[in-house]
């Protein structure tokens, strides 16, 4: 045995992998324990064919959720490893407030199986400068650098800007929102990509991936689809 599997089994025992739900103790750098594992609910099909909004039962593959029907979004789906719960939340705000950066990797590896086939280019939603140098990172850019290191799909975390401070939406009512974010975001430069996966760690209503997606579609992008960690079901308040 060489001197770094010496020192790699040293460290598993001195600092052992941890369960990113609950911390408990488990066999494998970024694996959850049983218990946490069982409460994630993982999305996917049946859901709606525009928003990817999941249906309880499959209602057929062109069915659409009332929200499309009546205003379809900009975006071609808001695809999610998970639902937005207890678990979900605590990795995303582990990752966003806590410093556990590694958390990008752990929500990235189960958010890969949702990568369109034919994706071209990542980009993550941007954070507004004075919040990014206060907290030193954007999030979204490290789940969106950990797919593209997995997935051979090209990264871009310059090319979509947000070019004034928003406020926070919880409260906001869907107009409300839509004002809060419209022309928050602008485009660095053409795009010839052709498909656009825009990742974040949590979609909410859908308004800062809509006001995203409107501005990469200005700037040449064939088609948008959100990818991120969790996705809020029913309730969209949190």
């Amino acid at each position: 045995m060489g001197v770094k599997e010496v020192f790699a089994d040293t460290l598993s025992l001195a600092l052992p992998p941890r369960c990113p739900g609950c911390g408990a103790v488990v066999r494998g750098d970024h694996n959850f324990c049983a218990a946490c594992w069982d409460s994630l609910d993982f999305l996917g099909a049946p859901w709606c064919a525009t928003c990817c909004a999941p249906f309880e039962t499959d209602r057929g593959p062109d069915a659409q959720c009332g929200a499309c029907l009546a205003n379809p979004p900009a975006h071609a789906g808001a695809r999610a490893a998970v639902a937005y719960g207890p678990v979900a939340k605590t990795v995303a705000l582990r990752l966003k407030y806590g410093g556990r950066l590694a958390f990008a990797t752990t929500a990235a590896r189960l958010m890969a199986r949702h990568l369109p086939t034919d994706a071209r280019l990542l980009v993550p939603v941007p954070l507004y400068r004075w919040r990014l140098w206060g907290r030193g990172f954007n999030q979204a850019a490290l789940i969106a650098d950990s797919l593209s290191a997995a997935s051979g799909i090209a990264h871009d975390p310059l090319l979509l800007h947000r070019t004034k401070r928003t406020p926070a939406l919880r409260g906001m009512n869907p107009r409300q929102r839509r004002d809060a974010v419209r022309a928050a975001f602008t485009v660095g430069r053409r795009i010839e990509e052709g498909h656009v996966v825009l990742v974040d760690d949590v979609y909410t209503s859908g308004a800062t991936a809509d006001a995203c997606t409107r501005a990469l579609l200005k700037a040449g992008a064939d088609k948008v689809t959100v990818l991120c960690w969790a996705r809020v079901v029913g309730d969209t308040s949190d």
